[in-house]
């Protein structure tokens, strides 16, 4: 009986957000008789998404040891800059191709950015991404002069607006990225290597693995999955605004990552976990609104989520 009780316990951990959400989804359901209907969880998955998205990039950050805070930032830069190229090339097809491609060149040169401060600057991840921060929306603020970045396109909202299937752009945008990142981080060396560096960075070095290089791919990833979701938030409303876009988005991405499994200490992620967090999330702030809670206490609940999540993953450390 004592040899089975680790297999439970590692089974439980990989389902944990997803048992989680399961319950959160029935209680939901039995306490308001519009959670269910169909519009409202496809609005569910629409806001979760651009969170999600970050949150898939945030968990290899995570994973290797590290933390991104200027995520948030980054996202209202690269849309800034992806509505500025959309306006100057005059709102087409092509355009909107040009703008979806300078979001995605923005966050990566970003993350490129804090990458090199954490690997080559050897600036501990929190200083680093807390400085760049209030560089990426002083350098937004300052290029729009605290104001929006309107869009002229009539064409570019069918982006973030659009729908396949009956399913929205953005959750058929994570589901994608979900299923590859999952691939890179579970099934390549690349993503053991990760997992490595955030269990034991000696060891890494000892055992001949590109630290820097391994750690510099993972703030490139969160780049790419911050370009994404700005191009997709930004289509969405057409505009973006300097000061409260991205917002609190490295609080929800991390949120996620934490509430999905993946330990703050590094050494292992979970992808799929990340997405059921980032829709764990959603819900609460869903059946917050139904139950007439005031806004003002949601980050409280948000709050009272993310540490009972580390304090569960600290137990379950202490007894192993």
């Amino acid at each position: 009986m004592g040899e089975r009780h680790p297999a439970r316990r590692f089974e439980y951990e990989r389902y944990s957000a997803w048992v989680a959400l399961a319950v959160l989804v029935m209680v939901s359901a039995l306490t308001s008789p519009y959670f269910l209907k169909t519009q409202n969880l496809l609005n569910i998955l629409r806001q979760v998404s651009y969170t999600g998205i970050i949150a898939i990039g945030m968990t290899f950050v995570i994973a290797a040891g590290g933390i991104d805070l200027s995520v948030g930032s980054m996202t209202a830069l690269a849309g800034g800059l992806s509505i500025l190229v959309l306006n100057v090339w005059g709102g087409g097809p092509g355009a909107v191709v040009l703008a979806a491609l300078t979001a995605v060149a923005a966050g990566l040169a970003a993350g490129l950015v804090n990458g090199l401060l954490v690997t080559r600057g050897r600036v501990a991840p929190f200083i680093a991404t807390l400085g760049t921060m209030a560089i990426y929306r002083s350098l937004t603020l300052h290029v729009s002069q605290a104001g929006e970045f309107r869009s002229a396109s009539s064409i570019y909202p069918a982006v973030g607006m659009g729908s396949a299937l009956g399913v929205p752009i953005p959750v058929w945008v994570i589901l994608g990225l979900a299923a590859l990142f999952s691939v890179v981080l579970h099934g390549t060396p690349y993503g053991r290597h990760v997992c490595a560096v955030g269990s034991n960075e000696r060891v890494a070095r000892y055992s001949g693995l590109p630290v820097e290089t391994v750690r510099l791919g993972t703030y490139l990833i969160v780049g790419l999955t911050v370009g994404v979701s700005s191009m997709l938030l930004a289509s969405r409303l057409n505009s973006i605004s300097s000061s409260n876009a991205g917002v609190s988005f490295e609080l929800d991405a991390i949120a996620a990552v934490i509430i999905g499994g993946t330990s703050l200490a590094g050494g292992s992620g979970r992808i799929a976990g990340a997405v059921a967090g980032a829709v764990t999330l959603g819900v609460v702030n869903n059946m917050l609104n139904m139950w007439n809670v005031s806004p003002y206490l949601q980050g409280t609940v948000k709050g009272v989520v993310i540490l009972g999540a580390v304090l569960i993953q600290r137990k379950r450390k202490l007894e192993t």
